[in-house]
């Protein structure tokens, strides 16, 4: 099997902010490692094991452009350059305010409101390697399909192998899986109240973007590289 690319903002390695998302979920995109769950959770830890299981195959990141294999024609050596020339191309920097939230059913890390300059980043970056995208299989597209999605989702996901950009992106970093409403609600104080706690106030920087390898389906992410604007490596 291909392996799949992605191209994700991940928190610096040593931040408080990737600190406290990576230890949630379990593992480490940077060195491909796992990692000891914090001793505090709001449930038994074989539950929170389960429970993050999805988002931990992907690890600690917000999607810029989401999960593809490689289009015929092209490779990793070629996506690799296009992708620090991109980093050198464009104004990386862009900044939120952090909450915690529930979208779709999962917590996440979220903007509290709109931020245009991090909406036209993810934008840039759908557009700008979609050219190293191949088509969707019919299983990916049968996955995709089985949520409900509306007709400019469905749109999206034939034009540009992913329902949730433009219009209808929102940045997030995940820290479970879907979660019924009871779920939520022993589960999402708990994470507010320590993410609080944790990484205190202000702004999260988004000064630079990672490109990421998935080496088959029951593989996790690992990141190749990652770029500040201007191309120079953190």
């Amino acid at each position: 099997m291909k392996p799949r690319y992605a191209v994700y903002f991940v928190p610096a390695a040593q931040s408080v902010l990737y600190l406290f998302g990576a230890a949630l979920l379990g593992y480490d995109c940077y060195t491909g490692t796992e990692l000891r769950f914090p001793q505090a959770l709001p449930v038994a830890e074989p539950v929170w094991r389960e429970l993050t299981q999805e988002p931990r195959r992907y690890g600690f990141h917000a999607t810029l452009k989401a999960p593809f294999h490689l289009a015929d024609g092209t490779d990793e050596t070629e996506l690799s350059e296009a992708f620090h020339a991109f980093c050198r191309s464009k104004a990386v920097a862009a900044a939120f305010t952090p909450v915690v939230g529930v979208i779709e059913g999962f917590i996440a890390i979220v903007p509290s409101g709109n931020e245009p300059a991090v909406d036209r980043l993810a934008a840039d970056c759908v557009t700008a390697f979609d050219r190293f995208r191949a088509p969707l299989n019919a299983h990916d597209r049968a996955r995709r399909l089985a949520a409900p999605l509306s007709e400019r989702q469905a749109q999206n996901l034939e034009r540009w192998g992913y329902p949730y950009v433009f219009e209808d992106f929102r940045l997030h970093l995940t820290l479970t899986g879907r979660l019924p409403a009871e779920g939520q609600a022993s589960v999402l104080p708990f994470l507010r109240e320590r993410f609080a706690a944790t990484r205190g106030h202000g702004p999260v920087q988004i000064d630079a973007i990672a490109l990421l390898r998935q080496d088959h389906p029951e593989a996790r992410f690992r990141i190749l590289s990652r770029a500040t604007a201007g191309g120079a490596a953190p």
